[in-house]
């Protein structure tokens, strides 16, 4: 009889085993999604916010180009042109961050010092641990008593 039974808790333990495998996986695969989605609504953020900031910029641009143009015809002096210069590389730079393909260039450019550059993508110390997270939690606990 104690060997049907060992046996009964035996496969018994072993569906408990693989129910919780099974509910690891799809916490994680859960865990896993809600990031990505995280991501991809910090993405957005970040274009909404240059669009959004190269109206104001973009505005901003076209009354200093008319303003300096108007004052380069007055005084017959064309170094009053010369702010144009690099407020055009900032007004490109916002359109291509905006509008442009700079983002898959930047996606491009990661996921080639991910291949080729891994050594600078190390953490400094290394990865975390649960022992030095402990450790460092117990150093700032008021509530912990050591013995």
């Amino acid at each position: 009889m104690g060997f049907f039974m060992s046996k009964s808790m035996d496969e018994s333990l072993k569906k408990q085993q693989e129910f919780m495998a099974a509910n690891s996986a799809l916490q994680l695969e859960r865990q896993m999604l809600m990031q990505n989605e995280m991501r991809q609504r910090q993405i957005a953020m970040q274009i909404a916010w240059s669009r959004e900031a190269i109206k104001y910029f973009g505005t901003f641009f076209g009354l200093t180009t008319v303003g300096l143009t108007i004052g380069a015809m007055k005084k017959k002096s064309p170094r009053y042109l010369a702010p144009l210069v690099p407020l055009s590389f900032i007004l490109a730079y916002q359109y291509d961050l905006a509008y442009g393909t700079l983002m898959i260039r930047m996606k491009d450019e990661a996921e080639n010092i991910i291949d080729s550059e891994p050594t600078l993508l190390g953490m400094p110390k290394g990865v975390p641990t649960f022992e030095t997270i402990e450790k460092a939690r117990r150093a700032r606990s008021t509530f912990f008593i050591q013995k």
